[in-house]
């Protein structure tokens, strides 16, 4: 057989159609692992957590959106900010006044077009259709408090809605009211800062039915509005600076009460004395006294003539500062009041249509005549004791005391 019929027959016959698969490239470089290996690994990796303790996959969010959006909003927001701007300048300026207050009374009905054409007639504004803007850009939650307001003409549209609405961010007063003070003393001042009126304070005083609610005996507050500092809201309501006046009265009382036990029963039997009735002679001893060592002797000096039963007149207080007070609150009932200018005359003291005339009426006047501070509280809880009868001022604030009549007499006679 010659050698090319061998090659032939050796040559593999074709058993299909499909094309030879070609031969596999071989590679220098030896693989580094078999094929079940490899396919191993695969499943590992598949089986494997997305995040492991030491690689952590952060998903990325997707903020373009929304960072947009905000960019929009922010631009709408500094353009509502810049067409807005001139309306708050414009709310924060004084107002057109020269600084004087003024009393409205205002219904809940009344409407933000009427509320700026009054304040605009008060003075108190230019541009009444500013104001209303104002409010309804500005102050959309604005509510008018119905009722009694004091304003000022010099204040800015700012603290005028501040004022109208009774917002608790509008400007407070520090008031100051001295021991001894009577409440038209009390409402003058408080008048003057602004805080309520003094017709409002007036008939605050006088409410049944706040009275009833502060547990106060009798017709009036008087006696039961405290001595003290005070942070104040401009253009409160009257009946709530009474309310705060009157609760720190009652916590004073109540506590010198407590520290003097046994004493407020004393004297409910020995004069019939209740809470009002300490009140009231306290508010005599402020207005007689000058000295804080003075006040226990002329408490006792009171108590003295009360109890005393050759004293004469028969338990007459005989205090001048009594028979004054009742030209304050009822000058034109009482005859010897006619051009009263506070100086006591003989008249007055002689007046018995006077219900405060001490001199004339016996025992305690019908209520308090000032508003006590704590030391003559004391001193009707703890007087001193003595038997003094009388006192008479002998200059430098200070009294000379007698046992009798002669004494007084003669102390009335003497140089101060």
């Amino acid at each position: 057989m010659s050698k090319s019929r061998r090659r032939k027959s050796q040559r593999p016959a074709p058993t299909s159609s499909t094309p030879p698969t070609p031969p596999a490239r071989t590679s220098s470089v030896p693989p580094s692992s078999t094929p079940s290996k490899r396919k191993r690994k695969r499943r590992r990796a598949a089986n494997a957590p997305l995040m492991t303790p030491t690689h952590h996959m952060t998903p990325v969010p997707r903020v373009a959106p929304l960072r947009a959006l905000g960019g929009v909003v922010a631009v709408l927001v500094a353009g509502l900010a810049l067409c807005l701007s001139p309306l708050w300048i414009w709310s924060v300026v004084s107002g057109p006044g020269s600084g004087h207050s003024f009393v409205v009374q205002l219904s809940e009905h009344v409407t933000r077009a009427e509320l700026s054409e009054l304040l605009a007639a008060r003075g108190a504004l230019q541009s009444p259709r500013l104001f209303r803007a104002y409010l309804a850009l500005l102050q959309p939650g604005f509510e008018l408090a119905p009722g009694e307001h004091l304003l000022n003409d010099a204040s800015s549209p700012r603290e005028l809605a501040q004022r109208l609405a009774r917002s608790s961010g509008r400007s407070a007063g520090h008031v100051t009211f001295p021991e001894g003070f009577h409440a038209l003393q009390v409402g003058q001042r408080l008048e003057r800062a602004e805080v309520c009126s003094l017709n409002a304070f007036r008939r605050a005083i006088a409410d049944p039915a706040l009275l009833r609610q502060l547990g106060i005996e009798g017709s009036s507050a008087e006696g039961y509005l405290f001595p003290a500092s005070y942070g104040l809201l401009v253009d409160s309501d009257a009946r709530e600076v009474v309310r705060v006046l009157a609760t720190e009265a009652k916590k004073r009382v109540q506590k010198l009460i407590v520290e003097h036990p046994g004493r407020l029963e004393q004297l409910a039997r020995d004069f019939g004395f209740r809470e009002r009735d300490v009140l009231t002679l306290a508010s005599m001893i402020e207005k007689e006294a000058q000295t804080s060592e003075e006040r226990p002797l002329i408490a006792s000096v009171f108590f003295n003539r009360l109890r005393d039963p050759e004293f004469r007149p028969a338990r007459m207080l005989q205090s001048d500062p009594t028979a004054s007070y009742g030209c304050v609150v009822a000058g034109a009932e009482i005859p010897s009041c006619a051009g009263f200018h506070g100086s006591v005359t003989p008249a007055l003291l002689r007046d018995t249509a006077n219900p405060y005339n001490t001199y004339r009426h016996a025992g305690l006047p019908p209520g308090p005549i000032a508003n006590p501070g704590e030391a003559s509280i004391v001193a009707v809880l703890a007087p001193a004791q003595s038997d003094f009868l009388y006192f008479v001022a002998k200059g430098g604030g200070r009294h000379t005391f007698s046992r009798t009549f002669a004494e007084h007499r003669e102390a009335l006679e003497s140089p101060h």
